[in-house]
């Protein structure tokens, strides 16, 4: 074997020149060059998988004891090994942003997701250059690279389709492919697609059998044939990252009837059942003890017997979802396997970018927009129970209740944000690797952190750390190579010290144990009370007798538990964590919050064809006036179509032209629409149409009065009896002069939405009006030159 001859801790590669002769005439004999060699990794580096499920507990999947049937994550555990000691940060971006870099959340600026972004270092959302991504080093030594899914990393200033690319995946992000979605979630029906850095409409629609995971496996299952077939020498870095299945739980409804029935006990027995059967897998010690329901969580007896068929509903959805989610991953795997490379191949199969996922209320949601925006009260057990048979299909926007999201964790305490306790950071990961592997269906209990992937996948391609990459000196990693483990289960652990932090629940790993303190609960969104941080309480836990976090030691060992606590300041200090954030509204307000915002100022100027625009792309109107002033040319037997819209069925508003006259919608959750329409066709040729909402005040999310003009004429009035106070959607956009995504209203389709006529231009302006319902050229070119 001939000795790797690139110096390869400088990316990329420099360029060194061997000096020799250099002949006049190609023709001399002694013109001789050595042959152009393509860059590859070094012999022997094997190709790599990795498969990221998202809002997935430890006791979710069949392969470690859960009631949701994985049969290919059981197949790879049966020829590879699990870890049941496999932690994450207890949410989704800081977890992949680790990931993907194999630093900390917070020395990458990941504390919490982008939205909620600040000015301090540990939570910018942005990631400093000094922290390369595992794929640009990868890629930057030979590898091909492509991303598939959920992408939730881009700092929201940046999300729009002017970019800056830096944190796209394919841009900055190492990845020489990228289909799927930026940001948290995404429908899976009919969701908001990018390939590279271009919006691209699904290929299908739901009545046509689309669906988001099935498509991403497509795509996956493609490229990988295209790159073997055209550098079959070359090896591949594959990042599988579905948006499932975080809500909404969209799944095929004859994936989720195989399910019936099978949650009629509830979430407390469903824990009893995967405890019992997690033992009997030898995924957890038999002397592993099952942790005891929390007073915010409701006994499954204490619901409502009214609601319980939605319950249950809710919770076959989920396992349907993760079992159909689990058949599409099973395709990539079985292409790479018809591909004769699968030996070669080291595969991570994580499930849960963090602990299952409780932001669904007590009672479950048929819209979880509904929670986000204070007003869960509107989804009533009647409400619910009308909506049971849309669960998971195209018309909902669904998530299960808290219970089930404390069952999915079993056997341990809490869920998704508590970075405290292990049902927030405790995720089964799978790892096969033929070729450097010899055990099949091992267990491995060593202590392991979402961090320690990238430093395991360059040790095992041979690959060096960078200390350089695109001219900037690198910090090290600060995760700890796997590979120790891989055939050695008795091995000392490596990784035996590690910090853990989100929304101020905190805690501390050191040799075995555990200290940690909840501050907050993920459910209660608007409004809790919390504590001072000093006043939170702690917790002591000895992971070498005590598994699952059952025993509070802090009582008996007060000394322990102050060294531990100590240890939690250390590392935060060192790791960006300080201060602590607990804010809700504030890092919601980027003003106060200290991150940049794309739109400044009360008036927005938007031209047609602009689309895709994210809420942090357009100005805010919620809770205040607002008006919308578009200047339209109408042809000969009128106009019809989007003026402008923004979110889409699940909630938003739309200023649109039906039958030949304006019309605007407001659309509160999906659950009540409020309607103005003119009195009268728009004439042909060129005027302006406006809408102005008039806020009633009073706090958040109150209604308003809505009048539209043609021209400066008042032609309609109507009233909004409520709107939303924090967010549209998830995934939903603006769009100028057509919708993407679902519709606002059904008095359209996406698909025949585009404006029949033409828009010159749309203008959004806030707060009070001033009675000048006309705005003219002048006004809009000043407003347009200030924004330059």
């Amino acid at each position: 074997m001939n000795p790797d001859r690139h110096a390869r801790s400088m990316l990329p590669i420099p360029d060194r020149p061997a000096p020799g002769l250099t002949t006049y005439d190609a023709k001399d004999p002694d013109t001789s060059y050595p042959p152009i060699e393509p860059l590859r990794p070094p012999a022997g580096a094997p190709n790599v998988l990795v498969i990221l499920i998202d809002d997935a507990g430890f006791g979710s999947s069949s392969a470690f004891g859960g009631p949701c049937q994985t049969p290919n994550a059981e197949k790879l555990a049966a020829g590879g090994l699990r870890y049941n000691r496999f932690h994450t940060t207890a949410l989704c971006a800081p977890t992949r942003q680790a990931l993907l870099t194999g630093r900390n959340h917070h020395s990458v600026g990941m504390g919490s997701i982008t939205e909620t972004a600040t000015a301090a270092p540990g939570n910018s959302s942005v990631r400093p250059n000094t922290k390369a991504p595992l794929a640009m080093t990868l890629k930057l030594n030979g590898y091909s690279t492509a991303q598939f899914g959920k992408c939730h990393e881009v700092p929201v200033w940046q999300s729009s389709p002017m970019g800056p690319f830096d944190a796209w995946p394919s841009a900055g992000g190492g990845f020489e492919t990228f289909y799927g979605f930026i940001g948290g979630e995404n429908n899976q029906w009919d969701p908001a697609l990018y390939d590279g850095t271009t919006a691209v409409e699904p290929p299908a629609t739901p009545e046509e059998g689309y669906h988001l995971t099935e498509d991403l496996a497509d795509h996956a299952v493609n490229w990988l044939r295209t790159q073997k077939a055209l550098m079959p020498d070359k090896p591949f870095f594959v990042y599988f990252a579905p948006g499932a299945t975080h809500a909404p739980h969209h799944v095929p409804q004859e994936w989720a009837d195989k399910y019936k029935g099978a949650f009629a006990d509830g979430w407390d027995a469903q824990r009893e059942r995967t405890f019992a059967r997690q033992k009997e897998l030898g995924v957890i010690p038999a002397d592993a003890l099952l942790t005891p329901r929390h007073a915010e969580i409701p006994a499954w007896d204490d619901m409502p017997d009214a609601l319980k068929p939605v319950l249950e509903r809710e919770m076959e959805v989920y396992a349907g979802f993760m079992e159909h989610t689990d058949h599409q991953i099973g395709r990539v795997i079985d292409t790479i396997d018809d591909l004769g490379v699968l030996d070669d191949t080291i595969i991570y199969y994580i499930v849960g970018d963090n602990g299952a996922s409780a932001e669904g209320t007590l009672n479950g949601a048929f819209n979880e927009m509904a929670n986000f925006n204070g007003m869960a009260a509107l989804e009533t057990p009647e409400f619910l129970n009308s909506k049971l048979p849309e669960l998971g299909t195209p018309s909902s926007y669904n998530h299960y209740a808290v219970g089930w999201a404390w069952a999915m964790d079993t056997p341990f305490q809490w869920t998704k944000q508590v970075a405290s306790h292990w049902g927030g950071t405790r995720n089964g990961t799978i790892v096969h690797w033929p070729n450097g592997i010899a055990e099949k269906g091992g267990l491995r209990s060593q202590f392991t952190h979402c961090i320690d992937i990238a430093p395991t996948v360059l040790a095992a391609a041979g690959l060096p750390e960078p200390t350089m990459v695109n001219g900037v000196q690198q910090s090290p990693m600060e995760g700890t190579s796997m590979l120790y483990t891989f055939d050695e289960p008795e091995a000392p652990e490596r990784h035996d010290l590690q910090y853990f932090e989100m929304f101020g629940n905190r805690g501390l790993y050191y040799k075995g144990w555990s200290a940690v303190t909840k501050h907050r609960t993920p459910w209660e969104m608007v409004g809790p009370t919390l504590p001072a941080f000093d006043d939170d309480v702690w917790e002591l836990y000895d992971g070498h007798v005590d598994y699952s976090q059952a025993r509070n030691l802090a009582a008996d060992d007060p000394e322990m538990l102050a060294k531990l606590q100590r240890l939690w300041i250390i590392e935060a200090t060192k790791y960006n964590v300080l201060p602590i954030d607990d804010r809700g509204v504030e890092r919601a307000t980027p003003e106060v919050a200290g991150r940049p915002t794309l739109i400044h100022g009360n008036t927005q100027l938007l031209f047609s064809g602009m689309g895709r625009l994210s809420e942090n792309s357009v100005v805010s109107i919620k809770n205040k006036s607002f008006q919308v002033t578009a200047e339209l040319v109408v042809p000969e037997g009128g106009a019809r179509g989007v003026i402008v819209a923004q979110g889409g069925r699940f909630g938003g508003w739309s200023l649109y032209v039906k039958d030949g006259r304006a019309k605007f919608v407001y659309n509160v959750l999906g659950i009540q629409e409020f309607p103005t329409e003119a009195d009268r066709p728009i004439p042909a040729g060129i005027h302006q149409v406006r809408m102005e909402f008039a806020y009633d005040g009073g706090g958040l999310g109150k209604g308003g009065d809505v009048t539209l003009f043609y021209d400066g004429e008042a032609v309609g009035a109507g009233r909004v009896g409520a709107t939303q106070a924090m967010i549209f959607s998830a995934d939903e956009t603006t769009d100028v002069g057509y919708e993407s995504g679902t519709a606002v209203t059904p008095d359209y389709l996406t698909g025949t939405s585009r404006f029949k006529g033409s828009i010159n231009w749309v203008q959004i302006d806030l707060g009070d009006d001033d009675n000048d319902h006309f705005i003219d050229p002048e006004e809009r070119f000043r407003i347009t030159m200030a924004r330059q």
